[in-house]
């Protein structure tokens, strides 16, 4: 259970051709392998999705809180919504 709680680890990303880089806990990277591996897409198409639709938002948050809450509400969908 202790790893769970383990502290953010800061990894490179390249996103619409620019690099820079994310903080996230070791289980929401977990989470975003997960999709990609899901979707069959680059760990970087996943955060450029998730960046994307965050730009959208009237008040967007920064990238990694956009990222969470993205994973997040992937986790409620419905079985078979995707």
């Amino acid at each position: 259970m202790d790893e769970i709680y383990h502290p953010p680890v800061k990894r490179s990303v390249e996103i619409a051709g620019h690099k820079t880089s994310i903080s996230l806990e070791p289980l929401f990277w977990e989470l975003l392998n997960d999709v990609a591996q899901r979707e069959a897409l680059p760990l970087n198409a996943v955060i450029a999705q998730i960046d994307a639709e965050r730009l959208e938002a009237d008040t967007p948050p920064g990238l990694a809180t956009a990222v969470r809450l993205w994973l997040v509400a992937d986790l409620l969908k419905p079985p078979g919504e995707e």
